[in-house]
């Protein structure tokens, strides 16, 4: 086997993260974006001992999964690899992957099947878009990037995933803006007006937030656009419409100054009965009824916490915290971004919480200074997962129990490791699926030391 090297061959199982596996001259080969079952011309691009890595040139023949298709768009997007799949069956997928990613280090008994999202389509409430076009001099698109392509653009106005409200928002404003003649912003010449366009949508209190952000090269007024979004025939309401200005050269929505054109700059979501205020860069969970299952699972794994004192470690906008903070004596969350812990002060005050306390900084330092020991740990990292020198901190409590959510099991896996080594073993694991259609999966676990 050679770099290079063209083979036809079946995918035989796959792993985390949306790969599959194939056994060539009695070698293991990964394929990205691949389901067991397919048929495929693959291209060598490393030779490994263990498993070689393979491109994916094309799909010759469909696995016995791909049943259904209800997205137009998914084979250009790429986002949701398992868009084909019915739902039950990725949800066994998602499982059987997590099982063997985490054999022997997570016990058969403290596995749990994968929980299921509440709805598996129109689930997010947070979309962000990108202009541009389909391919060079094509018809101006508002749509994602597609799959392997920093330029290209594919429209999304039939993506199943969106809110049905977030299609008519998205197919009006590529219309008008079609119209209107207006550049996009090109990001290799750092020259047009168009760059984003972010929706948000509340599930519970269907308020919607739209926010169209542009470069301040052309002075313009986009009052026009805004009457046509309050003309939409939607099921939820626009409660503010805004334009957020951008010259930044990345490809990123940074806000550089945000004008209210409708209403006002921020929605309102409730969650297991809370109530948050959410602003246009706020982090919140993008599927909604999906939180919920998630935080009350975690909520599950604490068990009594009355009068008991919490750590909430990487706390976010405080969701997590003011959940517990309804029984517990005192929560404290502990997060490095100042913008979220303002949101998550708010927000306990808007619920009526004074026992949370918030406080903004890197837990690895900020752990120095909280001088009195918790009664329970929460741990809700990013992707990356728990910073290493701030594992032996945490470690160093000597709780009996913590719970760990994590976004990313392969970063999760990796924490486990130095959790088991200080003589904590998985009690529970539950994986949550946050996201149908794709490969990606939420993971609560409760960890009990077990050696001193």
């Amino acid at each position: 086997m050679k770099k290079k090297q063209i083979f036809e061959t079946v995918i035989e199982k796959s792993i985390f993260p949306d790969t599959g596996v194939a056994v060539i001259e009695g070698h293991k080969v990964e394929v990205k974006h691949t389901l067991p079952g397919q048929k495929v011309r693959i291209a060598i691009t490393k030779v490994r001992k263990g498993a070689s890595k393979a491109r994916l040139l094309l799909v010759l023949s469909p696995s016995p999964l791909e049943t259904e298709n209800r997205c137009p768009h998914c084979e250009d997007c790429g986002g949701c690899s398992y868009q084909k799949v019915a739902y039950e069956e990725q949800l066994k997928l998602l499982e059987t992957q997590m099982r063997e990613l985490f054999a022997g280090l997570i016990p058969e008994e403290a596995f749990g099947p994968v929980i299921p999202s509440p709805i598996f389509e129109g689930y997010r409430n947070k979309m962000e878009l990108t202009f541009g076009d389909e391919e060079k001099d094509g018809p101006l698109v508002l749509g994602l990037h597609k799959r392997g392509s920093k330029y290209d653009l594919t429209p999304v106005t039939g993506c199943r995933i969106m809110d049905e409200d977030f299609r008519k928002i998205v197919s009006a404003t590529q219309e008008y803006f079609r119209e209107s003649g207006l550049p996009f912003y090109h990001r290799m010449r750092h020259e047009g007006y168009l760059r984003h366009l972010l929706i948000r949508k509340a599930a519970k209190t269907g308020e919607i937030l739209i926010d169209l952000v542009t470069t301040s090269q052309i002075s313009r007024e986009e009052s026009e656009w805004a009457k046509l979004m309050l003309s939409l025939d939607l099921k939820g309401h626009i409660v503010g419409i805004l334009n957020t200005t951008n010259d930044s050269l990345a490809d990123v929505i940074a806000d550089q100054g945000t004008g209210i054109l409708y209403g006002q700059n921020h929605f309102e979501e409730e969650l297991l009965g809370l109530k948050f205020k959410i602003t246009p860069f706020s982090f919140f969970q993008t599927n909604s009824l999906g939180a919920e299952v998630l935080y009350e699972t975690a909520r599950e794994f604490v068990g009594d916490v009355k009068g008991k004192r919490v750590y909430d470690l990487y706390s976010g906008t405080g969701t997590i915290a003011q959940i517990l903070a309804q029984v517990a004596s005192e929560v404290t969350g502990v997060e490095i971004v100042e913008e979220a812990v303002e949101a998550a002060k708010e927000n306990a005050r808007r619920n009526g919480l004074d026992n949370c306390t918030f406080i903004a900084g890197d837990v690895l330092k900020v752990l120095d200074s909280l001088t009195e020991k918790p009664d329970a740990i929460i741990l809700d990292p990013p992707r990356e997962g728990i910073h290493p020198k701030a594992l032996p901190k945490i470690i160093a409590y000597g709780m009996q129990e913590i719970i760990y959510i994590s976004c990313k099991p392969t970063s999760l896996k990796a924490d486990l490791e130095v959790f088991s080594q200080a003589g904590y073993e998985v009690k529970k694991c539950r994986f949550v699926d946050m996201f149908p259609g794709t490969a990606h999966v939420e993971t609560v676990v409760l960890l009990t030391k077990v050696n001193n």
